[in-house]
């Protein structure tokens, strides 16, 4: 069988575990304040989130265009070192993607799949042909959207908290209680859609990367099977669930009550789609987290765990470089047998 039919077959499959890890390593983002408040059962929030996953995934294409065209050229990536090399660049990116997931999911750190991600094309990309292969606006308008929408996501968390504390600071506690629980099934089905609107097109902009670098695509036009098979992966992956992340979001960075989960819920899923829409890859784990201390600090700031908080932004920070030279050496390694 030809060398680039084989290598994209690779990324195909490749792409779709990505899809499928980010699944249950993600997701469980979106509905860590739903179960941690008891307004949804793990196995209910689960099933729901895979559903509402699916659907946002395959409603939008716009970021996986971006992400398609925005690090990397993928039409100038063959044009180095012969026929194959676009497509090791794509897998040595996904394998090490892969692997930074995997090992952040087995600790139970809500690190960033984006991240990783991004870093991983990059640092494959650079490896393979220097650093003037980057696409540097496109790269440019990529991280700042990563570091910005955290920083958003906190002030969104915080303006959100404040305003439910003006508006129902009368109303009896229980039944407020009562009735917030109630709203996060919806907000928490907001959320997942939101995340499939957002996470799954980075796993549709990899294989369509992949079939334009082989030669077998023009153009950034996302194919529908593609489309299909990503929000089937990232629905299959968020139904085995992701409990060891819930536990850390739900609980580890401030004790949420429905109240607090509505907050960070709506203002996370705001954050997300906003970015959906222009076209915009961001972590939803970052701007969940974020969205949680920022709904934290509006209600005490002595109520959020700093030191969690400290933790995952550390990883925040190292997901990145790491990523990109894991996925430089993993590069050298498979450029030794295509």
């Amino acid at each position: 069988m030809n060398t680039i039919i084989i290598l994209t077959v690779l990324v195909v499959i490749f792409a779709l575990t990505f899809d499928f890890i980010n699944g249950f390593h993600d997701t469980a983002n979106a509905i860590a304040t739903s179960v941690s408040t008891r307004a949804l059962p793990p196995r209910v929030a689960i099933i729901m989130a895979a559903t509402m996953n699916f659907i946002g995934a395959i409603t939008f294409v716009g970021v996986a265009k971006a992400l398609t065209k925005d690090i990397v050229d993928p039409f100038s990536l063959n044009a180095f070192q012969g026929d194959t090399t676009g497509s090791v660049v794509i897998l040595a990116a996904l394998i090490s993607a892969i692997i930074w997931n995997l090992l952040t999911w087995y600790f139970g750190i809500p690190s960033s799949s984006s991240h990783t991600l991004i870093g991983s094309i990059a640092g494959a990309a650079v490896a393979s042909a220097g650093f003037s292969v980057l696409n540097y606006g496109g790269f440019t308008k990529i991280i700042m959207a990563l570091v910005l929408s955290p920083l958003i996501a906190i002030c969104a968390g915080f303006l959100m908290m404040t305003l439910f504390k003006l508006w129902f600071k009368n109303l009896n506690l229980y039944r407020t209680n009562k009735g917030f629980r109630t709203m996060q099934i919806f907000t928490a089905a907001i959320q997942s859609f939101t995340h499939g609107t957002n996470d799954a097109q980075k796993a549709m902009g990899i294989m369509t990367m992949a079939l334009i670098a082989g030669g077998l695509h023009t153009g950034d036009e996302i194919p529908f099977w593609i489309r299909a098979a990503a929000a089937t992966a990232m629905g299959l992956g968020t139904s085995i669930g992701g409990y060891k992340i819930i536990k850390t979001v739900g609980g580890k960075i401030m004790k949420i009550r429905p109240v607090n989960g509505v907050a960070a819920d709506l203002a996370s899923a705001t954050v997300i789609f906003g970015a959906t829409l222009v076209h915009l890859p961001v972590s939803t784990t970052h701007v969940i987290s974020s969205s949680i201390m920022g709904v934290g600090s509006a209600q005490r700031v002595r109520g959020v765990n700093w030191g969690m908080a400290r933790k995952i932004v550390t990883t925040w920070i190292i997901t990145m470089p790491i990523s990109a030279v894991m996925a430089s050496v993993i590069y050298f390694i498979l450029s030794l047998f295509f």
